[in-house]
């Protein structure tokens, strides 16, 4: 009974402090409604494939049925239903499909009819509830619902997901049950339903959803918890954070990466409610110690769905790298940055893994969607997961191309941003009565060449926000005749002037091939496109060593035709293979890479493929330890 007061009156005094300097936090950048942009080129055409062949062709019924028997003790069955609604209903958002609103009601309606008497909506016993993956289910579906809601406006789902968190507030709390003592890793699973307690109070204005959100954060903190507040801002690693566990799927491992990133995404809606900066500033330099210690060439991370220091070891093969799961949530979390703060790397985070993790992560028909999307090897499916014909993969990764149109064109107070680079048709409203019309022809990012008409309705003085990508170190932009200068690499291009009808910006970007090196191994950025040898071409081993012709860090790439039909870009250069009594007497040969996401994505195991390559050591250079 003493703790139980103790833990009251710290959380209190804790709310209180923290209450006391807080205000309410707006976005920097807001997102224009989804049906008032459409996407074309090969961006709009993998989303409709999206929408089309995974979305719609979910049988939702069947990720109902297990709420159906409540009989589960360990697994996460009662994910599924939530993560497919929030793709679905973010799909029709983009597309107003009337098909698809009909099966949104009915998956809705069908779940709604499992909900017990006391709110529960899981499918846990009262025995095993709070344990595993209970309240993780419970996070998906108040989600779910929530944005069905948003779209639908309909008072009975709003009034079942706060029967959920009312019930859940009966078994956790003070002088309850601790929520970091439930689940896996840290609480870390359990606790991330922090998000949408937060969504929830901002739907109603209840109390006891901001004070349970923060009795959440409080326990973070404490020795049990994860400390995702103290340990972000003294700057400690996200695979440090804790001593590697005897069991790694369990409550006392700390680097779970997609867990871990779901609970700072509740976190940044707690900061949008109360303004604390030490909640940002946590979330920001977790952000950018993921970037810097995890992040792969290709936009993804993790192994066994840890942090492991994963960019470093990149180069390595390693087993289960790069889950579909970790990457959405690592774009969603990069998402709400960009809203908050308006800070364009965020935007360049999303880009780069969008055309090479999310993409290669997809069938090419957009049917399924994998597990893991490893650097090299060959690609296919992921397994089925719970004893069900599905795995949380394919259930989320919707979520991750939806995001795509969320981010392409977002506004401000007199501003357009202009973040994905695109054929596309937008418009946007920044004055009342005059709607602004932005169309892009352009063939990026295989051609450099962007032209963005802007059309409003009538004239209008306001600025136009162009991202520059921080890869881009030889930018160009013409706004009609005029020649725009003071282009800054990673930065917003703001251009102010009084826009017409039939007005026209002209942006070139730099997609000259890029050397990296790592570790002994050679790859190629091509603007934001990783480049990966494919056996298909048939021009030698993959994994041969080679030694890449380059000029000052740069690789002549020559645009391809010959392709296999799967492959959306494909690219010769100049290569030394092999290393051999000849490699280096044998002039170079043309030897072909592709596009990473259309990599090995014939989904057939004699399709390989492989990003980095090894490079031959020349011990004649300086040192006697540098690679060619």
């Amino acid at each position: 009974m003493k703790k139980y007061f103790v833990n009251v009156i710290l959380i209190l005094f804790c709310c209180y402090a923290e209450l006391s300097i807080a205000q309410t936090i707006s976005d920097q950048l807001k997102t224009i409604p989804q049906n008032q942009l459409k996407l074309g080129g090969f961006v709009g055409m993998k989303t409709d494939l999206i929408v089309n062949n995974r979305v719609k062709s979910q049988d939702y019924d069947y990720l109902v049925e297990p709420f159906r028997h409540k009989n589960e003790t360990h697994l996460w069955q009662s994910e599924f239903w939530g993560k497919w609604m929030l793709g679905a209903v973010a799909s029709w958002e983009y597309t107003h499909d009337p098909e698809l609103m009909a099966s949104i009601e009915q998956a809705v309606a069908s779940l709604l009819e499992t909900q017990l008497p006391n709110g529960y909506i899981g499918n846990y016993p009262p025995e095993n509830q709070l344990t595993s993956w209970d309240i993780w289910g419970r996070k998906y579906s108040m989600l779910g619902l929530l944005r069905y809601h948003d779209i639908s406006g309909d008072k009975k789902a709003l009034k079942a997901a706060r029967k959920i968190a009312d019930h859940l507030l009966t078994q956790l709390g003070p002088g309850k049950t601790n929520v970091i003592e439930t689940g896996n890793y840290h609480g870390m699973a359990s606790s991330s339903i922090l998000e949408p307690m937060m969504l929830l109070y901002n739907k109603t204005q209840k109390e006891q959803y901001l004070e349970f959100a923060k009795y959440i954060v409080y326990q973070w903190e404490t020795p049990e918890g994860p400390q995702l507040i103290g340990k972000a801002l003294a700057g400690v690693n996200v695979a440090d954070r804790f001593l590697p566990p005897e069991r790694w799927f369990s409550p006392e491992n700390g680097q779970k990466a997609y867990e871990m990133m779901s609970c700072y995404d509740g976190l940044l809606e707690l900061y949008r409610v109360t303004g604390v900066p030490k909640y940002l500033k946590a979330v920001e330099m977790t952000v950018q110690n993921i970037l810097e210690e995890e992040i792969n060439i290709a936009g993804s991370g993790s192994a066994y769905e840890c942090w492991y220091h994963g960019k470093e070891k990149q180069t390595i093969p390693t087993f289960h790298t790069m889950e579909t799961c970790v990457m959405t949530t690592w774009l969603k979390l990069n998402y709400s940055l960009l809203r908050l703060t308006g800070k364009s790397g965020y935007a360049d985070n999303i880009e780069q893994t969008y055309y090479n993790a999310l993409l290669a992560s997809t069938k090419y028909d957009g049917s399924e969607i994998t597990m893991y999307s490893p650097l090299l090897g060959h690609r296919g499916p992921g397994a089925r997961q719970c004893n069900m014909d599905i795995n949380c993969c394919s259930a989320n990764g919707p979520r991750g191309y939806l995001m795509i149109p969320r981010f392409a064109l977002m506004i401000a107070p007199g501003e357009i941003y202009v973040n994905l680079y695109s054929e596309s048709s937008a418009t946007a409203t920044l004055t009342k009565n005059n709607p602004i019309l932005i169309e892009q022809q352009t063939e990026y990012p295989v051609r450099d060449q962007v032209i963005i008409n802007i059309n409003p309705e009538k004239a209008e003085k306001f600025t136009v926000s162009l991202r520059i990508p921080s890869w881009s170190e030889q930018t160009s932009i013409r706004v009609n005749d005029g020649i725009i200068d003071n282009i800054t690499p990673g930065t917003y291009k703001k251009i102010t002037r009084k826009w017409e009808k039939g007005d026209k910006i002209e942006l070139h970007l730099d997609l000259r091939g890029r050397l990296v090196r790592q570790s002994n191994h050679v790859a190629i950025l091509r603007g934001p496109i990783v480049l990966a040898r494919d056996s298909r071409f048939g021009d030698g081993l993959v994994d041969e060593a080679a030694v890449i012709q380059s000029e000052d860090g740069y690789v002549e790439l020559i645009i391809s035709e010959e392709k296999p039909k799967e492959v959306w870009m494909a690219f010769t250069a100049l290569l030394k293979l092999g290393a051999g009594i000849d490699a280096t007497s044998n002039p170079p040969v043309k030897i072909h890479f592709c596009d990473f996401c259309s990599a090995g994505n014939t989904w057939d195991k004699s399709t390989r493929y492989k990003v980095w390559l090894p490079e031959p050591l020349d011990v004649k250079k300086t040192g006697h330890e540098t690679y060619y």
